[in-house]
């Protein structure tokens, strides 16, 4: 089980994958040609078109306090319905801005992405016998950015399971196989997120296994200071 050290310096490396930022980004709003996810927002970037997203301002637009709610509320829901026109919605988009300096947001995006994506995460490390830091930061990564299932079987398939190959050396099998996927992609934005998979990469080669602090990621570094200011 990983230690709430661990756990916030994996965060933190989506974090910096997503936003630039060791902290995320509560207020970044995302739109890029070619992103099949739509518009995108947070500290680890959630979609409007997997339904996350609506499900994020809402729990929001539910919680005391929070100073934009009766702004956001009328986009519900658009939201639900996934509607392409909230992307290129302006107002919509600085609303999202504004409540990302709200502590009300800040805590509801944690508790969020906790649930939706680190909890389902951590199950699934644990599930394949994947205990390192590390690991379950690739995991977690892929949770976020997408197609976690596809690259788990093909990885598996190619080198054998954690159980059978060793986890550390799957984990490292899984980065290679789903670099390769990413470079190769019909959709050619994804060619330009390689990058994630080298920087995990590199973790490994040096032999972090355990995320020790500090260590440099993007030209971002991750302290202990940073990781709760």
């Amino acid at each position: 089980m990983l230690s709430d050290l661990q756990k916030r310096t994996a965060q933190a490396i989506v974090n910096v994958f997503e936003t630039g930022h060791v902290g995320g980004d509560y207020a970044c709003v995302i739109l890029l040609a070619g992103d099949s996810g739509g518009l995108t927002y947070g500290r680890s970037q959630t979609t409007r078109v997997s339904g996350n997203l609506h499900k994020l301002i809402d729990a929001y637009c539910a919680a005391p306090d929070a100073a934009c709610a009766t702004r956001l509320a009328p986009y519900l829901p658009k939201l639900a319905a996934r509607d392409k026109a909230l992307d290129t919605d302006d107002v919509f988009r600085a609303c999202l801005r504004e409540a990302g300096a709200d502590p009300v947001m800040r805590d509801v995006q944690d508790a969020f992405f906790d649930r939706l994506y680190w909890a389902p995460a951590s199950r699934e490390a644990a599930r394949l016998g994947l205990e390192d830091a590390l690991s379950v930061a690739t995991v977690y990564d892929s949770f976020i950015h997408g197609s976690w299932a596809r690259m788990r079987d093909c990885t598996s398939e190619a080198a054998g399971t954690p159980a059978s190959c060793g986890a550390r050396e799957w984990t490292q099998s899984y980065l290679r196989t789903r670099r390769a996927w990413l470079a190769g992609h019909a959709n050619r934005l994804l060619h330009r997120t390689v990058y994630r998979m080298d920087a995990l990469l590199a973790l490994a080669d040096e032999g972090n296994w355990r995320l020790d602090l500090p260590f440099t990621l993007r030209g971002q570094q991750i302290t202990p200071e940073k990781l709760w200011p």
